[in-house]
């Protein structure tokens, strides 16, 4: 349908993994479930609902009739009655014990936290590929000198495997955070429409424990261990703005990874895959945009933006349910898993590809390393007698003279100026003996093979399939 907007989230950036969980006949689908459990357990538990209503509605979880819903939710405005109603007709012996003691956020939240805990459990093994990614790229350069910067200004050495190591940091970061999140989501349960349980107390008599048995048993069934222990109509709203908080940080580990990535590639000293077909620009047939770093960068600004529809929402709960949450999350949840996801797999893609152009990397490190070794000169010099405070200046003086020249644009003549020096007591040969880069970045390589030790283990089940970027 081209006369009708459509998302670009689903049309060009999204995976099919992620588009099916948050469609609607998944969300109907497990809505059925939920009611089949609950049916199920009240039958356990002795209420009026037979084996085979239950079986009944069982047999009935797909086959729905979204235009029946639809018909019916004009007549009655309600999304949910409108599907008991539907659900009914499809499976009629049920129909009167559907939804039995259960209000709407019985389905809707309820359905919601399965989905988000599914959604989640896809973005770990996504964010665990970026990561394992990495640390083949890491470990594969963990020794390479290249030029660091601070202030986006020449900087002292470090290496390219060293950089990774860094981003590898903050997703790991996301990985626990992620994996906090997944260990301490609990279930809503049926729990009533203010959260008292009372039609349940109507239903079983007063008796307490078979209440808390439904619950057990439903929430058993969905692979949820805990409920939680007190709650109004809805399941509380932070847990929104956890599971976007989570997102968010995310998108903004990605972000700065592709934001360097940008910075490198601006210089050639490293590449984005680059496919043999694609076009950089369609005036300027030579340029090779790193557009999956720039793409990266734009839906991490939309993910961290859209993070703060949740602490709104969550702050604004009026006592025991209100339903301005509603429309809001019907958007901003779905739109954080398929911004997330979108991400990721541009993540994935851009860090299985990443190429590194070592002979320019090289060349940027000969350029500025005169000016980094000046301090191991300065000290070779007063080893062979020199002034330390004589010899501080004459490198202060030489340095702003030679940077004057580049500023010309013509090459580096540091050393030469140095050995010109008779102060230094050294000749040209033995000051470039001192321009080995390995001598210059430190514990750099020791840091990361420390670092890959540490994160390995947590990578062993992570898949390196290679996600498809079609657009």
């Amino acid at each position: 349908m081209k006369d009708r907007y459509e998302s670009p989230l689903s049309s060009r950036y999204a995976s099919e993994f992620m588009l099916n969980l948050f469609s609607a006949e998944k969300r109907i689908q497990t809505w059925r479930r939920l009611w089949v459990a609950l049916a199920r357990a009240e039958h356990k538990l002795g209420l009026p609902v037979t084996a085979d209503q239950v079986a009944e509605l069982e047999a009935h979880i797909s086959d729905i009739d979204f235009e029946m819903a639809a018909q019916r939710e004009k007549e009655v405005r309600h999304d949910v009655m409108a599907h008991v109603y539907t659900y009914g007709k499809a499976a009629p012996s049920a129909a009167g014990i559907i939804h039995l003691g259960a209000t709407s956020c019985y389905v809707t939240d309820n359905a919601d936290l399965i989905l988000y805990r599914e959604g989640l459990r896809y973005l770990r093994g996504e964010l665990a590929a970026v990561l394992a990614n990495l640390a083949q790229f890491a470990e594969k350069y963990k020794a390479t000198p290249t030029l660091g910067y601070t202030h986006y200004q020449p900087a002292q050495l470090v290496t390219v495997g060293k950089r990774a190591a860094l981003w590898m940091q903050d997703f790991l970061s996301d990985l626990e955070e992620l994996d906090f999140v997944l260990e301490n989501l609990k279930f809503l349960g049926c729990r009533g429409t203010t959260g008292t349980e009372a039609s349940f107390m109507d239903l079983f008599e007063g008796d307490g424990e078979k209440i808390d048995e439904m619950n057990r048993q439903i929430a058993g069934e969905f692979g949820f261990d805990k409920c939680f222990p007190v709650c109004g109509q809805t399941y509380p709203r932070k847990v929104d703005s956890r599971i976007l908080n989570c997102l968010s940080a995310i998108a903004q580990s990605c972000c700065r990874m592709a934001n360097d990535i940008r910075l490198l590639q601006h210089d050639r000293q490293v590449e984005e895959p680059f496919e043999k077909n694609q076009i950089g620009s369609s005036a300027m047939a030579y340029k090779r945009n790193p557009m999956r770093s720039e793409r990266i960068c734009s839906l991490s600004r939309y993910l961290m933006a859209d993070a703060m529809n949740a602490p709104l929402t969550a702050s604004v709960q009026w006592l025991e349910r209100t339903l301005d949450d509603s429309a809001n999350r019907r958007i901003s949840m779905p739109e954080g898993f398929l911004c997330a996801d979108a991400i990721l797999r541009l993540s994935q893609n851009v860090t299985d590809g990443l190429h590194v152009n070592e002979k320019v990397v090289d060349r940027t490190v000969r350029e500025y390393l005169p000016f980094i070794a000046t301090e191991n000169l300065m000290m070779e010099g007063v080893k062979r007698g020199g002034d330390r405070q004589a010899l501080h200046e004459i490198i202060r003086t030489c340095s702003m003279a030679a940077t004057a020249k580049m500023k010309e644009g013509k090459p580096c003549d540091l050393l030469h100026r140095l050995a010109a020096e008779q102060a230094f007591g050294m000749t040209g040969a033995e000051m470039e003996a001192v321009l080995d880069p390995a001598l210059y970045t430190g514990r750099c390589t020791e840091q990361v093979e420390v670092f890959l030790a540490r994160v390995r283990p947590l990578l062993a089940d992570a898949s390196l399939e290679k996600p498809e970027i079609n657009l």
